[in-house]
């Protein structure tokens, strides 16, 4: 049995490794070479999708379209030369805080709430 977290991390090395040695048949590649202005729209285009399939399409589409929305964060993060841990720290950091008092604390400046 995997452990949570393993298969994410597997595909964060897989995600580097594209972004240092590039490969002409990687669609990966291929996002890097368009920066995050590429990698961020497909973020957005992926977090529409889970949004539509989550309202109104089967548990599988909803769970194969949070994957796609997984893994294109995994990209744009890697565009800036962060990881999931640094993720993972953020989130370890608002545990046991009250999402409406870790959102007050940072002045409203985002437009997304915790959980």
């Amino acid at each position: 049995m995997r452990r949570l977290g393993e298969t994410l991390e597997s595909l964060e090395g897989v995600v580097a490794a594209r972004k240092n040695e590039p490969s002409e048949r990687s669609y990966t590649s291929r996002l890097f070479a368009g920066g995050v202005t590429k990698v961020g729209g497909k973020v957005i285009e992926e977090a529409g999708e889970l949004v539509a399939a989550a309202a109104a399409e089967s548990d599988e589409r909803v769970i194969s379209e949070a994957a796609d929305l997984l893994y294109h964060t995994i990209v744009l993060l890697a565009c800036r030369g962060l990881s999931l841990a640094g993720v993972e720290d953020e989130l370890a950091r608002r545990f046991g805080i009250s999402g409406l008092d870790e959102k007050a604390s940072r002045g409203g400046q985002s437009k997304g709430e915790s959980p």
